[in-house]
């Protein structure tokens, strides 16, 4: 087995959540094809040189961009992601610069979550993560998006829990939003606000937990640095790369 491939076990993990083979021609194996995606995913390959056990680039590459386009691999995150108990709502985001492949949109078009911040062109990946540090919710925007702004949107998708933040997402509507869907909100005041709202340390300190889960997802070369020019490909990316995680996460549980 080469080294990015999945094991037996996240293989079992994962057969079950991908489409049925249609009527007609007979699809070709999925595991190899799989394997070939993570494989690019966690190198940072170009599509072009996949190594040939994995069959004909054309085919790996073609698999991956039609079923990002059908929602097949958010679907599959979002499975594993509803294996959590979430006792804890830990958010926050992370910067990744899109490569000169990727930032080329025509002028005038969709913005395919490519804006400009202070590293240049950029996406900006929105998670939370659950007590164990597993993802279960994901987002991209353009680099400049405000996280105060995105926060509702992640939140309001997930039943209301204990919601851990930094400072950057101190905002009275953000607070308010998740008290009123029976949440408690832990984010810290800026230090210019007159009243303070203070986290209980050790809560706080939780938060590395998503901090750790980024470090893990940039281990994947073509999520560290954006290559796919659309943002339903990019983000089919990021949640596949999530989506190892949990299985990893699954098959070290005893």
């Amino acid at each position: 087995m080469a080294r990015y491939d999945l094991s037996d076990e996240e293989w079992r993990i994962v057969e079950p959540l991908l489409p049925l083979p249609g009527k007609g021609m007979r699809r070709v194996d999925d595991r190899r094809v799989v394997n070939g995606i993570f494989y690019v995913l966690r190198t940072g390959a170009p599509w072009r040189d996949l190594p040939e056990r994995y069959g004909p680039y054309t085919t790996v590459y073609n698999r991956f961009n039609r079923w990002a386009k059908r929602g097949v691999w958010l679907a599959m995150f979002e499975a594993l992601a509803e294996r959590s108990p979430q006792s804890l709502q830990l958010i926050d985001s992370s910067i990744v610069r899109a490569h000169q492949h990727a930032a080329g949109r025509k002028k005038g078009g969709p913005d395919h979550a490519i804006g400009r911040s202070r590293g240049g062109l950029s996406t900006k990946i929105h998670a939370v993560v659950d007590q164990d540090g597993l993802p279960v919710k994901l987002l991209i925007t353009p680099g400049q998006a405000s996280d105060k702004t995105v926060a509702t949107q992640l939140l309001g998708a997930l039943p209301p829990g204990c919601v851990v933040a930094d400072r950057g997402y101190d905002s009275m509507p953000l607070v308010t939003f998740v008290q009123e869907r029976g949440g408690q909100a832990h984010i810290p005041t800026q230090s210019r606000v007159r009243v303070q709202r203070s986290v209980p340390p050790d809560l706080y300190r939780q938060r590395n937990l998503v901090e750790r889960f980024f470090c893990n997802l940039k281990q994947f070369r073509r999520i560290a640095t954006r290559f796919e020019k659309h943002a339903d490909t990019f983000l089919a990316a990021v949640a596949l790369a999530a989506a190892r995680i949990w299985m990893r996460a699954i098959e070290s549980t005893p």
